[in-house]
């Protein structure tokens, strides 16, 4: 009886423990010997190939020289190749991928970032390194005799390779990237504290201008300055575009709006700044920015004293009269004591009453029926009212120095809700609240 040839199964292609086999595994060495020595001796002039191919493709790509005056790019895709051709003589593609030699190409990557280009045209590049020497390896195997199931494990090993040296390039490439935004973060301070600081040393215009220049910043004609509170010490920071300079770095955040006053602006900055808190001072002169900031610095401490609208950005253009009236404090304070001391023997409901009538009296300048109408009294009341006011204060109610310090007074007292609007104080009739 005559015996069978052997077939070959799958479970005969796999090594110990049902690992696959690698076909270049099953290359004679000698063979795989001969493969090596050819592509080891040409890979210098493979190397010029691809290189002189780069070069057609992508002419604006520059030529680095290392210190022997051979251009960087040729070194490395040189000892790429050998690095690649070394593991396939000496492993087999079972084993892993050989290592990517790293300094050559982690600079690739880090001077694309530092030109400011992306790394599609470096991959674009790469492949088309792959391409060229897969050609030259599969004219290699020809010669040799390498079975073609080993030559399209060598295609793929080719590409993964190439995963490697991108990922080499990729990490240069993040290294670049945080390096720049490094320095430009740094060169931004730098602007915006020369730009903020009151008195400047030298020509504010020519410091300003050359350090404009180096973050690519243009000088605007107008600024305005902000003032944010951290919702978390974690909040992600705002996206508020790189046209507006942005300092995290202090406790309450600071940012310069250029051109505040453009089209559509303070819509956008509202949209960004969504979750934040804070106030943006009042369109100056680019040289008056340092007085923006302390209205926004102003505003903010209103804020925290409950004294404005918390928990949103606001703009001081729109609280002026809180800012003006709430700031001098002490100043105020002082006024209050000497304009309102008739009211001090009063009792503290009854002299809120009549605070409030005052006020009304002085900013509608109308008779008792417009009065009656702003505080929701009777007329009747406020004519009680405004009798006893001019029984405290006597002819000092007719001197316009005088009523507009009360008036300026009051104001700031119903600012600070010490009194109200006067709404529905002493409802219920003529007598109602005297």
């Amino acid at each position: 009886m005559t015996a069978r040839p052997a077939t070959v199964t799958p479970a005969a292609r796999t090594g110990t423990a049902g690992t696959p086999r690698s076909a270049w595994h099953d290359v004679p060495r000698l063979q795989v010997r001969r493969f090596a020595a050819i592509a080891m001796a040409e890979a210098p002039e493979l190397a010029e190939e691809i290189l002189r191919e780069i070069r057609r493709e992508y002419p604006q790509l520059p030529l680095v020289l290392d210190e022997n005056g051979e251009p960087m790019a040729l070194v490395g895709i040189r000892r790429a190749i050998e690095v690649f051709v070394q593991h396939l003589e000496h492993a087999d593609y079972s084993t892993g991928r050989p290592t990517v030699p790293p300094g050559v190409f982690q600079d690739f990557g880090r001077g694309e970032g530092y030109n400011g280009r992306t790394l599609d045209s470096l991959q674009a590049i790469y492949r088309m390194g792959v391409r060229l020497a897969w050609r030259r390896f599969a004219d290699i195997g020809q010669r040799v005799q390498i079975p073609p199931p080993a030559m399209y494990e060598l295609v793929d090993a080719g590409y993964e390779y190439l995963d490697g040296l991108v990922d080499q390039s990729v990490r240069g490439y993040a290294e670049a990237a945080a390096r720049q935004a490094g320095e430009r973060l740094r060169l931004q301070r730098r602007l915006m504290e020369l730009l903020l600081t009151e008195r400047h040393r030298g020509d504010p215009a020519d410091a300003l201008a050359e350090r404009a220049a180096r973050i690519g910043w243009q000088l605007p004609e107008k600024v305005a300055v902000g003032v944010l509170l951290r919702p978390a010490r974690e909040a992600v920071a705002p996206a508020v575009g790189q046209g507006v300079l942005l300092d995290l770095e202090y406790e309450q955040p600071r940012m310069v709006v250029p051109e505040p006053d453009a089209a559509g602006r303070g819509e956008l900055l509202q949209r960004a700044l969504g979750g934040w808190a804070g106030a943006i001072g009042p369109p100056v002169p680019l040289a008056d920015a340092a007085k923006s900031l302390r209205w926004a610095e102003a505003a903010v401490r209103l804020m925290e004293r409950r004294l404005l609208p918390a928990g949103e950005v606001l703009f001081c253009t729109e609280h002026t009269e809180a800012l003006v009236l709430l700031q001098p404090e002490e100043l105020l304070d002082d006024l209050a004591l000497r304009c309102l001391a008739p009211l001090a023997h009063c009792g503290p409901a009854h002299a809120r009453r009549l605070a409030e009538t005052l006020l009304a009296w002085l900013e509608t300048r109308g008779g008792a029926p417009e009065v009656a109408a702003r505080l929701g009294v009777h007329p009747q009341t406020v004519r009680y009212r405004l009798r006893q006011i001019r029984e405290l204060w006597g002819d000092e109610i007719d001197n316009p120095d005088r009523r507009f310090e009360l008036e300026l007074v009051l104001r700031a007292q119903r600012l600070r809700g010490e009194i109200g609007r006067g709404g529905g104080i002493g409802r219920g009739g003529a007598n109602g609240g005297r």
